[in-house]
This record gives structure tokens, C-alpha cells and sequence, in this order.
């Protein structure tokens, strides 16, 4: 464990697991996006714009399962991820906030189409009142891998919501339920609604009684696992959530008890910073011990976008100098098509020492120590763009062409229920596979998460700023 998440809670831990997924898939999913590519370009149709082409990704991705009901959540990964509907409340967050950032009407429909979705799953759970919500859900039909069917939507005929059981995403997350609640004052914010903003202060108050600690490092636990058992571990990721969610409800609300919440927070992620080295450490795994390895990239761009501290904004500086990649067709492992070469940030650390003789895990390829991680790579792009120091800007504009670049000749013939995409929408979560370091790894499919950091990071919009 590494203070950073559990297996049972992991949001990423099983994209591609137990698949059997080859490279040569892989480079031969990327090639079929080129062609198709150059086929759109040789029709002579005018292309939409990048942002435009991923806004429409989380259009599919929300759209797939049109027979299951109005009330519904985005399917996080494309079908060739392996996790059918699985639609993850943090994707989701980022989807609505995503929306939001796009400042046209129909984004803003489908922001707060997908915020009472979210409150929908909050208000009707099969187990639970009191405020959380799942690591994820099931929005539409499949069939298990042991055969078992999994008939229902969203919404099942009893009006309680479809927990991803299958799966073992039962548990509830702080870091998960503090972007919900991000997404849920956002909404708040621009449409004046209070329903939002008292689904945004049931989740602040479910933390405040199952995430505070008082050991020696002190901030929010991380949460509970899928028996209602709190984990004895504390991120700095999730509390530097928590900054911007509490300081969000102090200011909507007016009460001051939410200051006093987000300075707990924030002076923990105070605590895990490491000034000889510039950058901050992942958490810890028992309130005393602060966890020195590996060092996430989460952990340095979030907290300058929800900080904005002078102090230290070197973690920037840190990231694009430490976990910069390089991705091209002749590294070893990598599933890039030949001709193309891709530049970013990779997970963490321990991303770069991956061992590329074994495979990531059990029926998993084995890791590119190269490859772009295309989320992080739109963290680090906009927190360089609030930042704005001399060549900020200039190295975020790379950042996002390379992202940019993926979304049209990377993940090509992929679908979401069933459906084929919009050609050349949607940004893969990796351009080859990489080890995270922390028990699981990314691949080139299209990801709900990792297109709506790029829409953010395209439009300048910090979701983390309170």
C-alpha cells in the first residue's frame, strides 16, 4: 500500500486486466485510426475543431445506452478496455466540469444532466442514506466474463442505482467523492440551483465523519472499502481535493466550519512537501510515516491548481523535468504506430524504472517506461498556463498538440456500447502501456477522465481553484 489508494478502490486498477491484450492489438488500433484519419481528411469535410472533436467523445460516451433511461452517467473507457459500462464517479466529475468549460448551453444541459445523475445515485443507494456515492457504477447492459448477465442501466427498476459490483467498485473514496462535490458546487455556482450545492454539502459532511483523523499528520483519511471499513491510509492527493471542495462550501454557504475543514486539508498537504527536492510526497500509510516513494505527478500539478502557492510552485518545474517522456515506435514495449512520436509526463517515478521484461500484471502487456500518460500530461499543461511564468505557456501549448495529436491517430476502431465513435474523438489514456508503480497500468483507450483534463486544459479552466 502506498498511503495513495487500495486495489479495492482503485479507479484505474483493472483497466486491461485479465484481457490477453497484445501490443500488436494495440499499434494495430492506433494504425486504423491514421487511416481512418486520412480517409476523413481525402472527403475534403471540413474537421471540427479538437476541443469540439472531444467534446463529442463525452457526447458518445453519455449517450451510449439510449434505451436504459433519460437518467444517466458517461461510460468511462471504451469497450475495448474491458470494463463494459462501467461508468467511474471521478470520470463523471470531470465530465461535468468539462461541460462547464465549454460555456455553450448544451454543455451546460449535459453538465447538469450528468450533476443529477450524480445526486440520483447519491439520494438511492441499495445499501446507504448518508451522503456518499460509489466508486462506480453500471449504465448500461453486458455480459460478464464467467457468463453471468448484468441486464440493467443506471437506474434499476426499484429506483436504487447500479452499483459496479462485478468489479468490486463498491467502496466510497474521498478523493472520488470530493470531485463529485467539486462538480456539484460548480453547478452550483452557475446555475443558482439548491439541489446541487445540498448534494455538494452531504458529501463535505460524509468526509468530515469518515475521512477526519487526528494522528500526527492529521488531514482526511481515504475513506472506506466495499464492507463500510475505513482505509488507513491519507493521500495528498485527495486532500488537496478537499482545499478546493471545502473552500468552495465556505463560500457558497457562508459557513465558516468549511474553513476551518480546509485548512486541516491543506495543512497536511503542506506537510507531505519535500523543499530539498521541490516536489511532494504521495500520502501516508498510518498518520505518522510519510511515504517517500514513488512520487505521483498528481501530487505536484493539483496542488499548484488548488494552492496557487509561490511557495511551491517548483513541483511544476519538478514534473516536466523528472517525469518528462518520450514515446515513438522504435522504444521498446512501445504500440505507437511507425512515423509517429508523442511528448508528456508519465504516472510517477516509479513509471520510469518499470521492469519492460514482465508484464504489467496477469494477461497484461508489458510496460513502455516511455509512455505518455495523457491525463497527467493535460494536469501539468494547464497548471503551466495558471502558473505563467517565462515559457509556461509556450511548453503547455506542446503538451496539449501532443495530446491533440493522439486524439486523432491514437485508439482508432474503438467503441462505447457497442457504437462506433465519432472519428477521431476522444483522448487515449496512454499513447503505449505504462506501470503506474501502484499496482496497476494505462493503456491506449479512450478515456472519459483523461478527455475532459484536455478540454479543461485547452479552455484554462481550473477545476481546482476555490
Amino acid at each position: 500500500m502506498t498511503g495513495r489508494q487500495g486495489p479495492a478502490l482503485s479507479r484505474r486498477s483493472l483497466i486491461g486486466a485479465g484481457l490477453g491484450i497484445s501490443a500488436a492489438g494495440l499499434t494495430a488500433a492506433g494504425s486504423g485510426q491514421a487511416v481512418a484519419a486520412g480517409a476523413a481528411g481525402a472527403a475534403g469535410a471540413r474537421p471540427a475543431s479538437a476541443p469540439a472533436r472531444g467534446l463529442a467523445f463525452l457526447a458518445a460516451a453519455m449517450d451510449a445506452y439510449p434505451d436504459h433511461g433519460a437518467l444517466r452517467l458517461a461510460q468511462s473507457y471504451t469497450d475495448q478496455a474491458g470494463l463494459f459500462s462501467t461508468a467511474f464517479t471521478y470520470d463523471n466529475a470531470l465530465a461535468v466540469l468539462a461541460h462547464l468549460a465549454a460555456r455553450t448551453s448544451a454543455g451546460l444541459d449535459r453538465a447538469k444532466a450528468l450533476g443529477d445523475a450524480l445526486l440520483h445515485a447519491q439520494g438511492h443507494d441499495p445499501a446507504y442514506d448518508d451522503g456518499r456515492l460509489r466508486q462506480a457504477y453500471n449504465v448500461g447492459p453486458y455480459t460478464f466474463y464467467d457468463g453471468s448477465l448484468q441486464p440493467d442501466g443506471f437506474v434499476r427498476a426499484d429506483g436504487t442505482v447500479n452499483v459496479g459490483t462485478q468489479f468490486g467498485f463498491t467502496g466510497t473514496a474521498v478523493g472520488d467523492m470530493a470531485w463529485a462535490g467539486i462538480a456539484l458546487s460548480a453547478l452550483a455556482r452557475r446555475t443558482g440551483a439548491r439541489r446541487f450545492l445540498v448534494g455538494a454539502v452531504r458529501i463535505g459532511e460524509w468526509i468530515e465523519r469518515n475521512g477526519r483523523t487526528d494522528e500526527p499528520l492529521g488531514g482526511f483519511k481515504f475513506g472506506v472499502d466495499g464492507a463500510d471499513q475505513k482505509l488507513p491510509f491519507t493521500s495528498t492527493e485527495h486532500n488537496t481535493d478537499l482545499v478546493c471542495l471545502f473552500g468552495r462550501l465556505a463560500r457558497l454557504t457562508g459557513d465558516r466550519v468549511w474553513l476551518e475543514r480546509r485548512g486541516r486539508a491543506e495543512a497536511f498537504v503542506r506537510r507531505m512537501w519535500e523543499p530539498a527536492g521541490g516536489f511532494f510526497y504521495t500520502g501516508t500509510n498510518d498518520g505518522v510515516t510519510v511515504n517517500t516513494s514513488p512520487v505521483p505527478e498528481d501530487t505536484q500539478t493539483w496542488t499548484h491548481l488548488a494552492l496557487g502557492s509561490r511557495r511551491h510552485a517548483r513541483s511544476l518545474d519538478w514534473t516536466a523535468a523528472e517525469l518528462a517522456v518520450t514515446d515513438h515506435s522504435g522504444r521498446p514495449n512501445s504500440t505507437v504506430p511507425a512515423g509517429q512520436s508523442y511528448k508528456g509526463v508519465t504516472f510517477s517515478s516509479a513509471s520510469l524504472l518499470a521492469n519492460e521484461d514482465a508484464p504489467i500484471g496477469a494477461g497484461q502487456p508489458r510496460p513502455d517506461r516511455n509512455g505518455v500518460w495523457f491525463e497527467g500530461t493535460a494536469h501539468l499543461a494547464l497548471a503551466l498556463r495558471d502558473r505563467g511564468a517565462r515559457g509556461d505557456e509556450a511548453r503547455a501549448r506542446r503538451l496539449i498538440a501532443s495530446t491533440e495529436q493522439a486524439q486523432d491517430l491514437l485508439g482508432g476502431g474503438q467503441t462505447v456500447g457497442g457504437k462506433t465513435l465519432p472519428e477521431r474523438c476522444g483522448v487515449v489514456s496512454a499513447s503505449s502501456p505504462l506501470d503506474t508503480g501502484f499496482g496497476f497500468g494505462y493503456y491506449p483507450y479512450r478515456h472519459t477522465g483523461a478527455t475532459a483534463w484536455y478540454l479543461m486544459a485547452a479552455a484554462r479552466y481550473n477545476p481546482l481553484r476555490a
